[in-house]
């Protein structure tokens, strides 16, 4: 297996010995048939595959979020919506290849899609900046989303990023202020939008696009303030302390659904979206239509209104009151 992550040696060993078998079956040495042995290793493996992944820690999830095979937005885009026509630009500085958008179909919905891409390769890593946007990618998003509420189009969000980018040329076109401006635009505008964190969903890098009626989550993505590695770094001063940090944050989407800060998880195929992406998409398709019609049905000062309160109600805390000093003499 090319890419395979550490808690998948044991799969990896018993597809090593099913393929040996399979290959050369002269050197079976069991008192059953070839086939009864592959038919034993092939539900060894199953069986060994639903307990590693009912069994999976915070950081491995991480792990399979970063997976290079793991399904990203262009895929999705592909596999899950029609008619998928890209639109280009910020009309203010540059193009940037981080967000794709464009027009596409959900089923028999006409929709504007955008998303966070990330590259497969080198090459492609650079030219999509490893899925972080500059700037410019999040004011692209949002001329598209006034364009989507112009013509009553529903929005889908689809979010895989480590975070935005941090360089200097990114603090010198303001960064943060085209974050904000997203945040506070997104929470008023008038048409549906569902948001789906399909890998990673990295801080203001994801949230800068996921201000949404409908936030859901892939059964293997995360979403975090900041990723484990650096939350490892500021409280343990070491980064490879970021297991434990994983585990801190509470990023799955298990724990995002218990706080309340995602509306459903996605499932995947057993294994990580990586392994059956035709599979992944068709869940997605389906969740996302789902929630789709829900929000369409409702009248739009109501939706807004939800929008609001739904991360108005996010952050809550206990605050003990101090006890009162008894007064001198009492």
């Amino acid at each position: 297996m090319k890419h395979q992550l550490d808690f998948e040696k044991p799969l990896v060993e018993l597809q090593n010995k099913l393929a040996e078998l399979k290959k050369h079956p002269e050197a079976h040495s069991l008192d059953i048939s070839v086939e009864e042995e592959v038919r034993l290793i092939e539900k060894k493996l199953e069986e060994t595959r639903r307990q590693i992944f009912a069994n999976l820690s915070a950081w491995d999830r991480v792990k399979i979020a970063r997976h290079p095979k793991r399904p990203f937005t262009l895929d999705y885009l592909e596999l899950a919506f029609t008619g998928f026509t890209e639109l280009h630009g910020d009309r203010r500085f540059a193009e940037d290849r981080a967000v794709v958008a464009g027009f596409a179909r959900l089923g028999t919905h006409k929709v504007m899609v955008i998303g966070t891409q990330k590259g497969r390769d080198t090459k492609e890593n650079i030219l999509r900046n490893f899925g972080s946007a500059h700037p410019e990618g999040y004011r692209k998003a949002l001329r598209l989303m006034h364009l989507a509420d112009k013509f009553r189009l529903p929005i889908i969000v689809l979010i895989d990023t480590a975070g935005a980018y941090p360089g200097i040329g990114a603090e010198e076109r303001h960064i943060a202020e085209a974050i904000a401006v997203n945040l506070r635009e997104m929470m008023v505008m008038e048409v549906p939008i569902i948001a789906a964190v399909i890998g990673e969903g990295g801080s203001g890098g994801a949230l800068g696009i996921g201000v949404a009626d409908r936030v859901l989550i892939l059964e293997n993505a995360y979403y975090s303030v900041i990723s484990p590695e650096g939350c490892a770094a500021i409280l343990w001063k070491d980064r490879a302390a970021a297991a434990q940090a994983a585990e801190a944050l509470k990023i799955t989407a298990k724990h995002l659904l218990d706080l309340g800060l995602v509306d459903e998880i996605v499932p995947e195929p057993l294994g990580g979206a990586h392994t059956n992406r035709e599979g992944s998409a068709q869940m997605l398709h389906t969740c996302l239509l789902k929630h789709l019609d829900q929000v369409l049905a409702l009248p739009v000062a109501d939706r807004l209104k939800q929008r609001y309160a739904k991360f108005r109600a996010f952050g809550h805390f206990h605050e003990n009151q101090p006890v009162a000093a008894e007064t001198i003499g009492g």
